[in-house]
């Protein structure tokens, strides 16, 4: 027998190992880091999904909270965890935008860590003080063009997800806006309610009260489609600016070597989880799409997002901290 034929037998051997580890899977508890503060929007998605996981594996799933550097420190623990599938990532948007932004990235989103699937897609909205002219996108890019540098819009720090969102719009309708970054988004709430600010990028969760009570004003959602919690609000692109999309979403994420068996396994539990209806219910309810993606559309979809943010960040001449 050569030596080549006895190495695919022993691959083969190995591959029936996997299988049949990943049939009994998970024989303990498995952590899920989520590179947020608890109480934080994916903190709030990672839980609701640990426990749906958790009553289908008769196992827990326990969230792990590990904030700081803009999702990175706990995005490199997931990176660098050992591949058995008992440590997974709730990743998000900001591990696309810091392939660019972060000069030099702990670990390589794509070759050290291997999509799960994507769980939620979130839209955020455009909202301006009363006082701003502007019921629409197309009043608020006009009036800017009359103000240049004069309209101030808050984010959560530089480089984050509502920060891009603001210079994409500005980039593609080519005006000019003045980015006023803040140590997290309620002091730009605070601040915009205040009049202190004309805009933000806010979560749909966020705005809802402030609108409803008449004290923002939203334009247009940041998705492709509209958002199931505000139907009446248009998209971008819709209102002017074709092309224009600027989603917030999650991702589970595993690290790179863990045996595609494995992968499979946990993805269909995913799968059967998200499509869970008060699950759906739940994330709608903060203006989400529930996916449930395979994990090469789910893969696919980081590598595009990556290659989107890296084009709004090298036109928008935006520079991270680190």
């Amino acid at each position: 027998m050569s030596v080549k034929t006895c190495s695919y037998i022993a691959s083969a051997i190995a591959l029936l190992a996997f299988s049949s580890h990943a049939a009994d899977y998970p024989e303990r508890p498995v952590r899920m880091i989520v590179p947020y503060a608890p109480g934080a929007g994916q903190d709030i998605t990672g839980r609701l999904l640990a426990q749906r996981l958790t009553d289908a594996w008769a196992q827990q799933v326990v969230v792990d909270n590990r904030p700081g550097a803009g999702s990175n420190i706990g995005s490199e623990m997931g990176a660098r965890a050992p591949a058995d599938g008992y440590t997974l990532l709730l990743a998000n948007e900001a591990m696309a935008i810091n392939a660019t932004l972060t000069r030099k990235l702990p670990f390589d989103p794509l070759k050290d860590l291997a999509a799960v699937s994507l769980i939620v897609i979130n839209p955020r909205i455009f909202v301006v003080h009363p006082a701003v002219p502007a019921t629409n996108i197309k009043e608020l890019v006009a009036f800017a063009r009359t103000k240049p540098g004069g309209v101030s819009y808050g984010s959560s720090g530089v480089g984050t997800g509502p920060h891009l969102a603001a210079a994409l719009l500005a980039s593609m309708t080519k005006v000019e806006m003045t980015h006023v970054p803040y140590k997290g988004v309620a002091p730009a709430m605070t601040d915009l309610l205040g009049g202190q600010l004309q805009l933000i990028v806010s979560t749909v969760l966020s705005a809802m009260p402030q609108m409803s009570a008449g004290k923002l004003r939203g334009l247009a959602v940041t998705t492709v489609k509209r958002s199931s919690a505000l139907p009446q609000v248009p998209t971008v692109a819709e209102s002017g600016v074709p092309g224009y999309e600027a989603t917030a979403w999650s991702m589970l994420m595993a690290p790179s070597q863990t045996p595609r068996a494995l992968i499979a396994r946990i993805h269909g539990t995913t799968a059967k989880a998200i499509d869970n209806a008060e699950v759906r219910k739940r994330y709608a309810a903060e203006g989400g799409e529930a996916v449930g993606s395979t994990p090469e559309f789910a893969g696919k979809f980081l590598t595009l997002e990556i290659q989107r943010w890296a084009k709004v960040i090298k036109e928008a001449g935006v520079r991270g901290d680190t």
